[in-house]
C-alpha cells in the first residue's frame, strides 16, 4: 500500500461494460496537470469487464470486485471506500472526459474554497451522429454557484429533456468523509440526484464551470431502462428520508414541495399509461379526473419521435427505429450504472 495521495480518484462502476470501458479509463488517465488513480468497481459482470481492468498495463488503474451484484449505488460506494485522492470524480463506464476537465474543475473549486464542482456536458448521440452541449453555456455562466434550492428546482421529471441531475459533480473527498456521505443503495434511478442534494444540504459549496468537460454518450437509440412506477415510489421514499435527515431553508423547502408534487404527478401519469395499455376505462377516467395534469404528458412520445427524426435528418443518416407506443416513456438508462436519457 502506497502513501501517495493523488489529486483525484476516478470511480467507475462497471457492469458488462467491455465495449466502452477502455475509452472511459483512457480518458481519465489522459487528464492533464493532475495526478490520479482510476478505481473500477466490477459489479459481477458476465463479460470481460473484470479482465480488462485486471490486465490494464497502467498501475494507476485498480480493480474492486464486488462479491455480489449490488447496483449503481453499492458499486459507487465501494469505489468511494477505496478512493485515496483529494478529489473524487464519478465517471460512467460508457462515458468519457475532455483531457483538461479535472484541472479546470479543481482550480475553480479551490479558488472559491468550494467542496463541489460541476460543469457542462456534451451529449453525444451515437445512433444519429450528433453532438451538442446539454446546457447553454451562457445560462451556466450566470450561475456561479449551485445552491440546494436551485438544484432541487431544476430536477423536475418531464419538465425538460435534461436537468441538473444529469451533471457529474466532483467532490472533495475529505468533505464526503466528514459528513459520511454515500449513495443511496436502494435507488436504481435517481441516486446521483440524492447524493449531490445531500452534499449541498450539508453545506457543500458548489461552483459551476460553464464549459464542457464531460462527454455523455447515448448509444444505439435503445431503451434498456424505462421509468416505472416503482422507480418513482423509491424516489418519493428517498425524498422523505432526505427531508428528515437534512436541514432546509425556505427556498429549498419550497422547491422540495414542488418536486414532491412533480413526482406524484409523474406517478399518476405512469399509472394512466398502464391503465391505457390494459384498456381499463374506469381506471383511466378516475386517474384523469383526479390528476388532470398527468394527461398532458401523453403527447411526449410523439414529440420525442419528432426530435429524433429531426436529429437523424440533420446528421444525414437514416432514422433509427424508435420504441413503440407501448413504451411511451423517456429513456432512463443505457445500463445499470448510468442514467441515460
Amino acid at each position: 500500500m502506497t502513501d501517495f495521495i493523488p489529486d483525484v480518484s476516478f470511480v467507475i462502476a462497471a457492469y458488462n461494460a467491455e465495449e466502452t470501458l477502455e475509452r472511459a479509463i483512457d480518458s481519465a488517465l489522459a487528464q492533464g496537470a493532475v495526478s490520479m488513480e482510476v478505481v473500477v468497481v466490477d459489479d459481477c459482470s458476465t463479460d470481460s469487464t473484470r479482465e480488462i481492468v485486471s490486465n490494464h498495463p497502467d498501475p494507476r488503474v485498480r480493480l474492486v470486485a464486488m462479491p455480489r451484484n449490488g447496483g449503481p449505488g453499492a458499486a459507487r460506494n465501494a469505489g468511494l471506500d477505496a478512493a485515496r485522492g483529494r478529489w473524487v470524480a464519478v465517471l460512467d463506464s460508457d462515458d468519457a472526459l475532455r483531457p483538461d476537465r479535472m484541472a479546470r474543475l479543481i482550480a475553480r473549486a479551490e479558488k472559491a474554497d468550494a467542496q463541489i464542482a460541476v460543469d457542462n456536458l456534451d451529449v453525444i448521440r451515437e445512433d444519429v451522429g450528433t453532438t451538442s452541449p446539454m446546457f447553454p453555456e451562457a445560462m451556466l455562466a450566470r450561475l456561479p454557484l449551485l445552491t440546494l434550492a436551485k438544484f432541487i428546482a431544476a430536477n423536475m421529471i418531464f419538465a425538460s429533456e435534461h436537468n441538473f441531475g444529469y451533471m457529474k459533480p466532483v467532490f472533495q473527498r475529505a468533505f464526503l468523509e466528514q459528513h459520511r456521505l454515500r449513495f443511496d443503495e436502494t435507488l436504481r434511478i435517481g441516486e446521483d440526484y440524492t447524493f449531490l442534494a445531500s452534499a449541498l444540504a450539508r453545506g457543500g459549496v458548489c461552483v459551476v464551470e460553464p464549459t464542457v468537460g464531460y462527454l455523455y454518450y447515448i448509444r444505439d437509440g435503445s431503451i434498456s431502462r424505462v421509468l416505472k412506477k416503482e422507480h418513482v415510489d423509491a424516489m418519493l421514499a428517498a425524498d422523505v428520508r432526505f427531508f428528515a435527515e437534512h436541514p432546509f431553508g425556505a427556498a429549498a423547502l419550497a422547491a422540495q414541495r414542488r418536486r414532491t408534487r412533480n413526482l406524484k404527478e409523474v406517478k399518476a401519469f405512469l399509472m394512466l399509461v398502464d391503465s391505457i395499455k390494459e384498456r381499463e376505462l374506469p381506471a383511466i377516467l378516475k386517474i384523469a379526473c383526479l390528476n388532470p395534469r398527468a394527461v398532458r404528458h401523453l403527447s411526449m412520445p410523439v414529440a420525442a419521435r419528432f426530435r429524433r427524426l429531426a436529429a437523424s435528418l440533420r446528421s444525414g443518416r437514416q432514422p433509427t427505429s424508435t420504441p413503440q407506443l407501448s413504451s411511451p416513456l423517456p429513456e432512463m438508462g443505457a445500463g445499470p450504472h448510468s442514467n441515460k436519457g
